[in-house]
């Protein structure tokens, strides 16, 4: 009994630290939840649990922001490509050969956020989207599908077409919605989002959105240069941290 209690507190504090994680980056919860629950869960029931909060807390990142319909019309295509990479993932998680795919996620993403804390900057073209975006969106759904991790590559390239502080926060949340859907229906069909699991995914949505609303808050005070920084600064940790786990779990 008590160590169910231990088990209960520890989540709802994973829940919580990865709410305010994502709250101020606009992304971050399954690549922190995940990471803290694998040390007492196994990864396929880490990202079960994971589906109805980081759905719901997307949905509300989504439409908490300004730009719905313009930025939806923008990445159709790479909402579409998200879709169709999915599936093709999903047979790794269900496997549980996730390492070796999240320690290469992990580095990439380190190196990433060290690239953007940089002075140099990559850019996309506005005239290349058209090929790019589709392309991004069935990489992003394959690495999700592999690890139920939607950062990569669809945050370093929305990153890279400029889009403001509120513009980027919604576009990830309209991304990471269909991603975490797909994913969802994924599990579903596969049978690795059982009752059990489902109920405890429901109870999750609590702490996360707890922390959630911190990070908002945190968030809404921060100047766009000041968010920057923070953004680049926790791809970077999240990275680092990715790679750590994998490794250790090799």
């Amino acid at each position: 009994m008590q160590d169910s209690l231990v088990v209960l507190a520890l989540t709802g504090a994973i829940f919580i630290a990865a709410g305010i994680v994502k709250g101020v980056l606009g992304m971050g919860l399954p690549t922190v939840a995940i990471g803290f629950l694998g040390l007492v869960i196994a990864p396929v029931e880490a990202a079960a649990m994971l589906v109805l909060p980081s759905l719901i807390t997307n949905v509300w990142q989504l439409i908490a922001g300004p730009n719905f319909r313009a930025l939806s019309k923008r990445f159709g295509t790479l909402l579409l490509g998200i879709c169709l990479g999915t599936p093709f993932g999903v047979s790794f998680i269900t496997s549980g050969n996730t390492q070796i795919v999240t320690a290469g996620l992990g580095v990439v993403l380190t190196i990433y956020g060290a690239f953007g804390l940089s002075a140099a900057r990559l850019t996309v073209a506005p005239k290349s989207e058209w090929w790019l975006s589709p392309f991004m969106g069935f990489c992003t759904g394959v690495l999700m599908g592999a690890t139920g991790i939607s950062a990569l590559p669809v945050a370093p390239y929305f990153t890279a077409l400029n889009l403001k502080k509120d513009d980027l926060i919604q576009a990830l949340g309209l991304s990471f919605t269909v991603s975490s859907f797909a994913l969802a229906m994924g599990l579903l069909i596969t049978g690795q989002f059982q009752m059990t699991v489902a109920a405890a995914s429901l109870v999750a949505l609590i702490p996360a959105f707890d922390g959630m609303f911190i990070g908002q808050k945190l968030r809404d005070r921060m100047p766009q240069a000041l968010f920057k920084k923070c953004f680049f600064s926790g791809l970077l940790l999240l990275g680092a941290y990715m790679t750590y786990r994998a490794i250790t779990l090799m």
